[in-house]
């Protein structure tokens, strides 16, 4: 810290190495040294000595079988203790299980991160068939539903594109993607129908803190096939009214 207690602006080239090589484990899975070296533009004797001193801390662990490395244990006890101080998860939980019993589809609670919205707890649906949902998944900022609500109401400038395509429903025209936000700002919800993950339909609404800013994101997900039109339709209205409630919860009312 320098003596105003602001953090330095000054960076440490071998922490922020140390990083990507963490984000791009944590975008590809298992990965071999020279895999990580060709993503991160690193040399391979760089990554290797990274993965090292990474491993030696438990960040990342070495796959015996295969010789290749993925994301290591500690970084669940370093999540869960940033987890921890999450109060809003303990606000809206008992609503995501309300939305679950109404509808029997996944719903999630997510928070904005630096570039998309990222999943700190859900409630699986009570179908046989659900969606996969994960702690600290992210939500693509222009390809999901929870990532349009936080580029709608959080003050986050719209990426520029082109846009990475996922599936051939994906916007990637950033043209396009600023006439969805303006809507999703005008009917205070969003969807996304295939964007992300093929068969994958999911909406999203805002929740507020007491100053009425973007607080979470509530959504419910399910595949296309079963959450369909006419589903979403009736699902729209409930998930409105929880995660107002949530909002309300946290000291926030309407203007």
């Amino acid at each position: 810290m320098s003596r105003t207690r602001q953090p330095s602006t000054r960076r440490i080239g071998a922490a922020e190495r140390a990083i990507a090589v963490l984000d791009t484990l944590a975008d590809g899975g298992e990965l071999g040294t020279n895999e990580v070296a060709r993503r991160t533009g690193m040399t391979p004797s760089t990554v290797s000595r990274q993965l090292g001193t990474l491993a030696a801390s438990g960040l990342v662990e070495r796959v015996a079988t295969s010789g290749r490395y993925r994301l290591g244990i500690r970084l669940v006890h370093l999540g869960n203790a940033v987890l921890a101080r999450l109060d809003i998860r303990d606000v809206a939980r008992p609503h995501l299980i309300s939305l679950v019993e109404a509808t029997g589809e996944t719903a999630t609670l997510s928070v904005p991160g630096d570039e998309d919205a990222i999943t700190v707890d859900f409630v699986p649906g009570s179908h046989q068939i659900q969606p996969v949902s994960r702690l600290g998944r992210p939500s693509i900022a222009h390809a999901t539903s929870a990532g349009k609500v936080m580029l709608a109401f959080f003050g986050r400038e719209l990426p520029e594109g082109p846009l990475r395509a996922y599936t051939p429903k994906t916007i990637t025209d950033p043209h396009v993607l600023a006439r969805e936000i303006e809507t999703v700002r005008e009917r205070g919800y969003a969807e996304a129908t295939g964007e992300r993950e093929p068969g994958l339909s999911a909406i999203a609404a805002p929740i507020r803190s007491a100053r009425g800013e973007l607080e979470a994101i509530a959504a419910l997900q399910g595949p296309s096939s079963r959450f369909d039109a006419a589903a979403v339709e009736a699902a729209v209205p409930l998930l409105l009214a929880r995660a107002e409630a949530i909002s309300r919860e946290l000291g926030w009312r309407p203007a």
